[in-house]
């Protein structure tokens, strides 16, 4: 699902809501999200997941076009986890035999 199809399902279900109002909401949420990620802080949505912070350690790497040898430090990655419930409702009986046909 894009954020356009995010937006257009989020008037559907709310009808009162301009297509100006909608991505506000979408662009909001999305927004808190990240910064919440770069202050270090883990974001958790019941039902849905978790969205955190990984550290990852220096490692060597190469350019691929010079053959150099290049240093890169530590970096910070996004990670998410996926929660209980979703799990639950991914692999549910119901799903699988929708994937069969």
């Amino acid at each position: 699902m894009t954020r356009s199809e995010l937006v257009t399902q989020l008037m559907q279900l709310h009808p009162l809501l301009s297509q100006r109002e909608a991505e506000l909401v979408v662009d909001i949420v999305f927004g808190e999200i990240s910064r919440a990620m770069q202050r270090g802080q883990r974001i958790e949505l019941r039902g849905f997941g978790v969205f955190s912070t990984r550290l990852r350690a220096p490692r060597q790497a190469r350019n691929p076009k010079t053959g150099e040898k290049l240093l890169l430090s530590h970096r910070k990655v996004p990670f998410f986890r996926i929660g209980k419930e979703l799990k639950q409702r991914l692999n549910s009986k119901q799903s699988k035999s929708a994937l069969k046909s």
